[in-house]
């Protein structure tokens, strides 16, 4: 049983990053053929981010009311009908439209799966499971090449991916038995000692918890340094440093390949070196990697620092959901998670626009320095963190 159901979960991880990377893969043609600037797909990225935040809110609820396997099952139907939309959308408002439950969708089953692995599963899981994300968002452009190459047109990509997690719906709700039974129970221990949760918290009641407020700034400014380097890297790279663009692509494309493999990688030493010595290290690892780009040293220096960054990278997010159970209760763990993802999706959504704004305003040479700071910032609230539960525990004690 426990075996069955870590293979489906890793399915089900697969399957939450195959959507992520179709809009991109796809928009090159979506745009032209719907009639809208090229800059519209900001629009459809927001509107889907701000699905995600509302639900990833609400999922200590839904998870409350309805247990973990039922809403990562109904969640992955909703992405699955909305993906259908997409693909039979004409015109952009009703793609505008469909990505509200796709956003929603997606937001309640990130947070209900990694809770629930975070709970029931080895830290070697949540690392391995979080670098076949990056399998499933590598895999969907090659479904969109596909599609548009075929004849099928990029509402074909859509088709495919949309039909795929229908098919994980099924065997979600089919295998509804197993989270009760297939799990491996994982002694976690609290920071400090509270009662059994009765009702699900509120935003105002998680947020006064003894260091959410520097977790949910970790995993905000950890976004917006993954994200901001993933989106400008290639450009920084062309209009700082001279790199051909083909050049400055492909490496752009190292700093996922660092985090995709990274993550691989962390979950063998995972379990020995333990979450709060795998965040500190990666995000050392991240600061080596961009003080090379920071510096003014030789391209080739830079473009080996991206690789170096995404290494560092990898295993800071997977380790800090796996500690949230340890951290601040397991009975809290699912309502603080949920948060977590609402914070790391804030960071996505703006910083790398802010950052556009400011290379816009000042210069693309800001790029490293951007990156610098915010990974500065992360260290120092990891490091904040430990402290501050340490000496809650030792209250305890």
């Amino acid at each position: 049983m426990y075996s069955l159901l870590l293979a489906i979960i890793y399915i089900a991880f697969i399957s939450l990053g195959l959507p992520d990377s179709l809009i991109g893969a796809g928009w090159p043609v979506m745009h032209t053929a719907l009639g809208v600037p090229i800059a519209a797909a900001g629009l459809i990225t927001m509107l889907i981010a701000g699905g995600t935040i509302v639900s990833s809110i609400l999922s200590d609820r839904l998870t409350h009311r309805f247990g973990a396997g039922l809403v990562t099952a109904v969640s992955v139907l909703t992405t699955a009908v909305a993906l259908l939309g997409f693909s039979l959308a004409g015109q952009f408002w009703q793609l505008c439209l469909w990505a509200i439950p796709y956003g929603m969708g997606a937001g309640a089953v990130d947070a209900a799966l990694n809770n629930y692995v975070a709970l029931h599963y080895a830290a070697r899981h949540m690392s391995w499971l979080h670098s076949f994300w990056g399998v499933g968002a590598a895999i969907s452009p090659y479904i969109m090449s596909f599609a548009l190459s075929s004849g099928q047109g990029w509402t074909g990509g859509y088709r495919i991916v949309g039909l795929l997690q229908v098919g994980l719906a099924a065997v979600l709700l089919v295998t509804l038995p197993l989270w009760r039974q297939g799990k491996q129970p994982t002694p976690v221990a609290a920071a400090e000692p509270v009662q059994p949760a009765t009702a699900p918290l509120h935003l105002a009641q998680i947020i006064r918890i003894t260091g959410v407020p520097f977790v949910l700034t970790a995993f905000f400014v950890y976004s917006a340094v993954e994200q901001t380097a993933g989106i400008w890297a290639s450009s920084y790279l062309v209009q700082s440093r001279g790199v051909a663009v083909d050049t400055a692509a492909s490496f752009a494309s190292f700093f996922y390949l660092g985090i995709t493999g990274g993550r691989f990688l962390s979950g063998f030493i995972a379990d020995r070196l333990g979450d709060q010595r795998l965040i500190r290290w990666g995000a050392i690892l991240a600061l080596a990697g961009i003080a090379l780009i920071v510096l003014p040293l030789p391209t080739p220096l830079a473009l080996a620092g991206l690789i170096i960054a995404g290494l560092g990278c990898a295993p800071i997010f997977p380790a800090i959901i796996h500690a949230t159970p340890t951290n601040f209760g397991a009975n809290r763990s699912q309502a603080i998670i949920g948060v977590q993802m609402a914070a790391a999706y804030l960071g996505t959504v703006f910083m790398p626009p802010l950052f556009g704004w400011l290379a816009g305003r000042v210069s693309m040479a800001l790029f490293p320095l951007y990156l610098f700071f915010f990974a500065i910032v992360l260290l120092a609230v990891t490091e904040r963190l430990n402290q501050v539960l340490d000496r809650e525990k030792s209250r305890f004690e």
